[in-house]
């Protein structure tokens, strides 16, 4: 009765959230900007259409909805998974089909990996539906629900892999498994940066060599400028599954990739694409990719720690009622994975401050490094409008979500910024 009075609990709070959430989004909070601004580069009234600017507040309130209505469901299946027996039942079942532990952990992960797929795919749905309603996405159904199986199938690989490594470390050192598990994660975490550009981006979409000739010409002469041995450029083929625009650089050592979306090759013009991948360049001038995988690093050093110390605790105060006898049983599997979601958003917010500071910093030198103040502004207003952002989120979705500045903040930057004669 007591696990019944559990979930139904979990039930009703989360049926509060939503609500509290709804009201938040649909009600409370507008994204308009400052009035002082109206008038300037930052008003999305000079480059955006009034159809646009009533698109841009629907999708928007929408998208927030959604995205945090599905931040509580993780926790929500584990807890159920865990105390409604789900766990235990898969523990038995695997332990009968196999007496191999690692293929037991398979199954049980597996098993867990699809609930979890089930139960987030209407949120999924609706989300790709928006982005097809507003015009934002322009993918094929089935296109996406191959995109969506492949990124399920990679999920699961990885978190196994993962798990594999954790498990086996929990059934010997139950209490200081967290340390060696982080000593694994560094070459686990910089070869997946190593192979994502050339193995798994991939499967996804097609990239080849950027084919506009001049534009990869001035591209590549910017980068002798900063000092980049940059031999080429991608351009990935975005236009059948998207009007927004974006570019991007991942990946380290030989395998690093600066691409650029075919949608921003084809509707930004020259100057301000030079300008776009003259934050990206910034990226790699400044090694945010190498300060950004350290500072993770040593936030999954303490999310482990302290994952392991509350994993012994609930499995010592809470094991016998969950028919959980060790913290490495499989059973408990559902626990550890609740407690990591948990601390990990908790992170969230440290994590997404950083990667701001970082994106501040990009633009800085884009700006120093082209001198075309006019191009930059453009580039962010042209992307504002092709992906309906908004240009000053309501302060709970910056602060949780956002790992980028506004676009309110970035053009007003822009905007004031003085040139430096270089």
């Amino acid at each position: 009765m007591r696990r019944k009075k559990l979930i139904f609990w979990f039930v009703a709070l989360y049926t509060l959230y939503l609500l509290v959430m709804a009201i938040y989004f649909f009600t409370l909070v507008k994204s308009g900007i400052p009035d002082k601004m109206k008038g300037t580069a930052v008003d999305p009234s000079l480059f955006m259409s009034r159809q646009q600017l009533g698109e841009a507040d629907h999708l928007n309130a929408w998208r927030h909805f959604l995205s945090f209505a599905a931040i509580p469901l993780d926790w929500g299946i584990y807890l159920i998974v865990l105390i409604g027996g789900i766990s235990l039942w898969l523990r038995k079942h695997a332990e009968r089909l196999s007496p191999f532990f690692l293929v037991q952990l398979f199954l049980c992960y597996v098993a867990l990996t699809l609930i979890t797929a089930l139960v987030f795919l209407p949120v999924d749905f609706a989300s790709y539906q928006l982005s097809l309603y507003y015009g934002i996405s322009v993918q094929p159904l089935t296109d996406w629900l191959k995109d969506q199986g492949i990124s399920t199938a990679i999920s699961t690989l990885t978190g196994f892999v993962c798990m594999s490594a954790v498990f086996f470390l929990i059934r010997r050192y139950p209490r200081g498994w967290w340390f060696p598990a982080w000593l694994l994660a560094i070459p686990f975490i910089l070869f997946m940066m190593y192979i994502q550009p050339v193995v798994i981006d991939p499967l996804y979409n097609h990239f080849q060599p950027l084919q506009d000739g001049e534009l990869k010409s001035e591209i590549l002469n910017l980068a002798t400028r900063a000092g980049i041995p940059a031999h080429n450029v991608y351009e990935v083929d975005m236009s059948n599954e998207t009007n927004a625009m974006n570019a991007y650089v991942n990946g380290i050592g030989s395998h690093l990739r600066i691409v650029l979306w075919d949608t921003t090759v084809h509707r930004l013009n020259h100057r301000e694409v030079l300008f776009v991948m003259a934050h990206e360049m910034g990226h790699y001038v400044m090694h945010h990719i190498i300060w950004g995988t350290v500072l993770a690093l040593g936030g999954l050093l303490v999310i482990l720690w302290l994952a392991a110390k509350i994993h012994l605790w609930a499995s010592v105060r809470w094991g016998a009622r969950i028919n959980v006898f060790h913290p490495g049983d499989l059973a408990a599997l559902p626990m550890l994975l609740l407690i990591l979601s948990l601390l990990s958003f908790a992170a969230e917010p440290v994590q997404n401050a950083a990667s701001r500071h970082f994106e501040r910093q990009a633009d800085q030198y884009a700006i120093e490094m082209t001198q075309d103040k006019k191009a930059a502004i453009s580039s962010f207003q042209k992307l504002s409008a092709s992906s309906l952002s908004e240009m000053n989120p309501p302060p709970l979705v910056k602060w949780i979500q956002y790992d980028h500045p506004t676009m309110l903040e970035r053009i007003n930057y822009l905007e004031h910024a003085e040139r430096t004669g270089k």
